[in-house]
């Protein structure tokens, strides 16, 4: 009895370690992503370049770090996903910690198109492992821990960024450090030998779904995450030229960027474990709407005002709090290709919204950016609507 108890409790340590360990992944991946956001103002600086060209900077990441992702889900699916988890710390890192030393424009978009692969390899692979290794009845709480070990680095990002282009080096064996424990601690998952090789067309049905009630679900899904990546996107884009322009310079904006990732990391928590009791939908549907008045308020504050803080945590819990939940739902609308529909919610979505922030820029270079962030904002109305539209998906083991 005792060693057949044993096994349980082994097999359930071993899949919290896994869990961890792509977390921690998780957490220093994001970190470094998100250094490029509050350092905008100094790459606009050393390079002599607008903010439209900055802009595009976030748009060459987004391309390889979420565009391409169902194309490396795909990949994962067919590899061991062990070395795509290890890889995307160090490449995100070696990548974005040596933007001050690029000769030129053309080279630091290189550098950034490097870091973004990592990104786009760790991410497919790492949901992956968090939702093989949960529980069916966990599987929103596990999918949002481990989010908001993306969202918590997200918050160490701009204290990353605190210390100048050119001192950012230092945080660079940070990430290989986490490669190899993540090497360490992940099992291999390669495919069966002799199993099917699955074709690209076959996973362009995932968008399409199944016949009935589910037919087009995962594309209205994805539709709805693009649209509010959107509107959070614009925000943060155009946080440090409206700080700037208020006469608030790097320390604001980076404490604000902390604040508002810290609460998507609290909102992705508590939105995974609502949505196991209540349902995704309506977390989904109810997080949305609830974001939508008080991120207008929250652009037209500044940090004199008492409740700016504050209200940017609600914000970001606010909007962040359907991320998880959406990833958990995509993998339950294709329990299948769990790998590919995570790549779907955490690389295409934010990937194609991500390409479309350069249209913010552009628009913040001929109007402001706080018309910029305004226009982001409105996105979430239709965001919305898409939500209200999904069906419920069923939980179901992996």
């Amino acid at each position: 009895m005792q060693a057949g108890q044993a096994l349980p409790i082994q097999a359930t340590r071993a899949a919290v370690s896994v869990a961890l360990a792509v977390t921690l992944g998780h957490f220093i991946n994001d970190a470094y992503g998100a250094m490029l956001t509050p350092l905008a103002p100094a790459i606009r600086s050393q390079y002599g370049v607008s903010i439209a060209a900055v802009t595009l900077l976030a748009s060459v990441f987004s391309l390889t770090s979420s565009v391409l992702q169902p194309v490396l889900g795909v990949i994962g699916e067919r590899f061991d996903r062990r070395l795509m988890a290890a890889a995307g710390p160090a490449l995100t890192g070696l990548g974005l910690t040596f933007m001050g030393y690029a000769p030129h424009f053309g080279v630091l978009l290189l550098l950034v198109a490097l870091a973004g692969f990592g990104s786009g390899f760790f991410h497919p692979a790492g949901a992956a492992y968090t939702a093989r290794s949960s529980p069916v009845h966990q599987r929103g709480l596990w999918a949002s821990i481990f989010s908001a070990g993306g969202t918590a680095g997200m918050a160490l990002g701009p204290v990353f960024a605190g210390v100048g282009l050119h001192a950012l080096p230092i945080f660079a064996p940070i990430g290989l450090l986490v490669a190899g424990i993540s090497y360490a601690v992940t099992p291999s998952d390669r495919p069966i030998s002799g199993a099917k090789r699955i074709h690209l067309n076959e996973y362009l049905g995932i968008f399409r779904g199944p016949p009935g009630v589910f037919q087009g679900a995962m594309l209205r899904l994805w539709g709805m995450a693009v649209l509010r990546s959107m509107a959070s996107m614009g925000y943060n884009a155009m946080l440090p030229f409206i700080m700037l322009s208020r006469g608030y310079g790097l320390r604001e904006t980076a404490i604000t960027l902390a604040v508002f990732s810290v609460a998507s990391a609290v909102g992705g928590i508590v939105g995974g474990r609502i949505s196991d009791r209540v349902g995704r939908v309506p977390v989904l549907r109810s997080a949305i709407v609830a974001t939508l008045p008080l991120f207008a308020f929250l652009i037209y504050s500044s940090p004199a005002q008492w409740w700016f803080y504050p209200l940017t945590f609600v914000v970001g819990a606010l909007v962040n709090a359907s991320i998880p939940v959406g990833v958990v739902t995509a993998q339950e609308y294709a329990p299948g290709h769990v790998a590919v529909a995570s790549s779907i919610m955490m690389g295409f979505s934010w990937g194609t919204a991500g390409l479309l922030i350069f249209l913010v820029g552009l628009l913040a270079d001929a109007t402001t950016p706080v018309t910029a962030a305004l226009a982001s904002l409105t996105l979430l109305v239709p965001s919305a609507f898409l939500a209200a539209s999904l069906p419920e998906p069923e939980k179901r083991t992996f």
